[in-house]
């Protein structure tokens, strides 16, 4: 059976918007900053397999950035859209770096 690979670009996206849904569902942040954690552990794993350990650095920091940036932003446009945001500029330049070189 072929093994199926997620482009680290949906598991990004999904630690961003999963683990904020995790905290506000559950009202219980540490939850959702395990959600978060475990998806950028995935996401940085697949980037360094996809594209190298420096790409796979550049894109982690991307994720960190973009989870304490949605924060600030969350103020000025509300907090779903800031999280659908930064979730999708992590997404795109996770594709553009690493994604589509599969």
């Amino acid at each position: 059976m072929a093994k199926v690979q997620v482009p680290a670009a949906a598991v990004a996206v999904g630690g961003l918007v999963g683990g904020y849904a995790t905290a506000r569902l559950t009202k219980k942040r540490p939850l959702g900053g395990v959600v978060l954690a475990a998806a950028g552990a995935v996401a940085v794993k697949g980037w360094r397999e996809r594209a190298g350990g420096k790409v796979a650095a550049g894109l982690g920091a991307a994720y960190v950035a973009a989870f304490a940036g949605s924060h600030p932003l969350a103020k000025k446009v509300g907090a779903w859209p800031a999280v659908f945001g930064v979730a999708g500029a992590v997404g795109l330049a996770s594709w553009v770096v690493a994604d589509r070189r599969r």
